[in-house]
């Protein structure tokens, strides 16, 4: 059965000294990446979980939250990555909608997890996330810290892939701006394809470097947590989207590829002098909702950027759809580039059919 949490047993055993996440001061590599996530996927089963049953997270662009991404479906359960932008009403709506067993917070947005679980009907078992590498207010509401969850499983936890491929592995809920969040469930066939589709999109390798602009909780961060697990490719966390950390990483970290909606363009163009830094590598940014104007998209050009317009749904994985540039379009004016830029274009190439 095709799984993506099949990449990461691959990444482990062919480049186990490879470095998979950033984070801060945290170096990561794949053998270490893929021992901890199954001991995610032990610490869950040892916990009574069961196929189909939810772990639902409320967490930060964290290592934790690209462990989940492979533990979670480890261990046959199905991961629902929480909009940590909701109000309580709504939290509280999805963990009970979703059957939710267990729900790991992090320390960060504690508070208003507590609001959402006196809300609830469910009684997940609660366990807090406090991250290592940057200090965060909040107090601890659960029942365990995730280390010491991670300490009750296995490191060579053997794992089974689905009995269907079609299984869950996800459930992502829209914001509900027309009434109470809908949930989408997303099978493993599916998130392996569009995996996989990203990496073609991009034109990722194994010497890609991905900064995490994108919000995770975000249609599975448009399943990119598997994409460069399936490449070998080296994930940068950034806690927080602000333009000083986003430059310092693309210049420390030789950052290849990020994603993010027009606004992450406006932070990287509005940045302060002093919190802009040089760097020498072109980087390929990936954005989607609305084209940018003529002027974002030629000053973007002109800092090094080379601009890809996706769009998608959360029903489709993510992105569906690419603006597939043509060599000959380079030569263009920039007005009449930027037309060609707002194309959102073509299928992705494990699309079978697509309807608009």
């Amino acid at each position: 059965a095709l799984t993506p949490a099949s990449f990461l047993e691959r990444a482990a055993r062919v480049h186990p000294e490879r470095i998979a996440i950033i984070h801060g001061n945290q170096r990561i590599s794949y053998q270490l990446y893929d021992e901890r996530a199954r001991r995610l996927a032990s610490a869950l089963v040892n916990r009574g979980l069961t196929r189909g049953d939810t772990v639902s997270v409320l967490l930060a662009n964290t290592p934790a939250m690209l462990e989940a991404h492979f533990g979670v479906p480890m261990a046959g359960a199905v991961l629902n990555t929480l909009n940590t932008r909701l109000d309580a009403d709504t939290i509280a709506f999805s963990i009970d909608h979703a059957e939710t067993k267990v729900l790991i917070v992090d320390r960060e947005f504690a508070a208003i997890a507590q609001e959402a679980l006196k809300k609830c009907k469910a009684m997940p078992l609660v366990v807090d996330y406090l991250d290592p590498e940057f200090e965060t207010l909040g107090e601890p509401i659960g029942t365990l810290t995730y280390e010491c969850l991670l300490k009750e499983g296995c490191p060579d936890f053997a794992w089974s892939p689905p009995d269907d491929e079609w299984d869950a592995i996800s459930l992502n809920y829209t914001s509900g701006t027309t009434g109470d969040p809908k949930g989408v469930v997303y099978h493993h066939r599916g998130a392996y394809l569009a995996a996989l589709s990203n990496a073609m999109t991009a034109d990722m390798a194994k010497s890609s470097v991905y900064l995490w602009t994108l919000p995770m909780f975000h249609c599975n961060g448009w399943c990119f947590p598997w994409t460069l697990v399936a490449v070998g490719g080296t994930q940068v966390c950034l806690r927080w989207v602000r333009a000083a950390a986003i430059y310092d990483a693309m210049a420390k970290h030789k950052v290849t590829h990020l994603c993010g909606a027009p606004i992450v363009m406006s932070i990287i163009l509005g940045a302060a002098p002093e919190e802009k830094q040089s760097f020498d590598q072109k980087i390929k940014f990936m954005t989607a909702a609305a084209p940018p104007p003529e002027a974002v998209l030629q000053a973007m050009k002109a800092n090094g950027f080379a601009v890809t317009h996706l769009y998608g749904l959360t029903e489709s994985f993510g992105p569906a759809v690419v603006n597939e540039w043509k060599d000959e379009w380079d030569s263009l004016a920039p007005a009449e580039e930027a037309k060609m830029k707002s194309r959102q274009g073509v299928p992705y190439v494990t699309l079978g059919g697509l309807s608009v």
